[in-house]
């Protein structure tokens, strides 16, 4: 274990609450790193909001060269009171966040320190906490898509695989909300007078799963089912929540095209179908400009990284979609996430640290 890691920090905001609908705690975690990075030299941009915790850009000084974007979320998805303890052992570290994502937030910082301790000023490295990913960034992703622009490389925190895996692609994601309005009616008595909802949506969902091509990652699920009142009355309403996740833009915008059309179509003549919802993170692609990317990381640390396409979302997605180079998953690796057996591997800080800090040195300035 390198000498100079010290976990009673990162023990420090583990023991926050962080939950993304708890303000007070997350914004008590970003007063805490915005301590520690004003240290550092950087300046302190809040983007302040009333419901859910602040935005934090954090800045350093500009001159020539590549300019850098660490990327990382400081909210979790554990209410209060639910999972806060850190604990710890000879090779693990447990608590909420610990992989997912104060951990690889952590990892930043030192990092960060690291390049201080050697350059004395940090120069075209900037950082960007946001508080909201855990329920889909649906704030701070126009933030952080108009930030992304100004960057040449986005690193971004996340946990890494388990061989440290640096992820290159991840699926986009869409959520659709899809309300069937009916006529109820007795089903012995009068039953061609009523209009079944319940119907309607069953056609709406087949048809929708049909969208489903596996061969090229797309997938489409209606996750959630609502309708009806009993067996003796047609229908008169029925809900739909329905998830599309795809590997390709073209995929993308196949399966976003349909979802209105299928959902005007007159399965049952008479009930009005309203649909929600949309794109709520784009996909994350592979690119030229991040093949060259690995390359020249793969040149700094003289070795192969071992690439990963990761089925789930983060703020990856949003960065990447404004075309910033962008590579994810370098946090520490660990497992449990998302449960109360969430733990990070103690080695993989100290892997996780020294390749963040080698990248982060050979870009800044001289």
């Amino acid at each position: 274990m390198s000498s100079d890691y010290d976990f009673s920090e990162l023990k420090r905001i583990i023991e926050i609450n962080s939950y993304t609908k708890n303000k007070a705690g997350v914004d008590r975690i970003n007063d805490i790193y915005s301590e520690w990075m004003q240290t550092l030299g950087f300046n302190v941009h809040i983007h302040k909001r009333e419901d859910i915790g602040n935005h934090v850009h954090y800045t350093s000084a500009k001159t020539e060269g590549l300019k850098i974007l660490l990327l990382g979320h400081q909210d979790t998805v554990f209410p209060q009171g639910s999972f806060e303890q850190f604990n710890e052992d000879d090779e693990w570290i447990y608590g909420p966040g610990v992989c997912d994502m104060k951990g690889g937030n952590y990892i930043a910082i030192q990092a960060l320190r690291n390049i201080k301790k050697t350059h004395g000023e940090i120069k075209n490295i900037d950082v960007l906490m946001v508080s909201d990913e855990e329920t889909g960034s649906d704030d701070s992703k126009a933030l952080s898509r108009e930030l992304a622009k100004q960057y040449d490389l986005c690193l971004v925190f996340e946990a890494a695989g388990k061989d440290h895996d640096v992820v290159i692609a991840r699926k986009g994601i869409a959520t659709y909300h899809i309300e069937f309005e009916g006529k109820a009616a007795h089903a012995g008595n009068h039953y061609v007078e009523g209009l079944n909802a319940n119907l309607a949506a069953a056609h709406v969902l087949i048809e929708l799963t049909k969208l489903t091509d596996l061969a090229k990652g797309t997938t489409v699920n209606a996750g959630k089912m609502k309708g009806g009142i009993g067996a003796n009355t047609i229908s008169p309403s029925a809900s739909l929540v329905v998830e599309a996740r795809f590997t390709q833009s073209d995929e993308r915008d196949r399966v976003l095209s349909a979802f209105p059309a299928i959902c005007a179509a007159p399965f049952v003549e008479g009930v009005k179908v309203t649909l929600s919802g949309g794109l709520q993170r784009d996909v994350m692609q592979p690119s030229e400009a991040q093949a060259e990317l690995v390359k020249q990381i793969e040149e700094i640390l003289g070795y192969q990284l071992i690439l990963e396409k990761r089925g789930g979302v983060s703020d990856a997605n949003v960065v990447s979609s404004v075309g910033c180079p962008t590579l994810d998953g370098w946090g520490p690796f660990g497992d449990g996430d998302h449960t109360v057996h969430e733990r990070a591997l103690k080695s993989s800080f100290v892997r996780r640290e020294q390749e963040v800090t080698q990248i982060l040195d050979a870009f800044c300035p001289q």
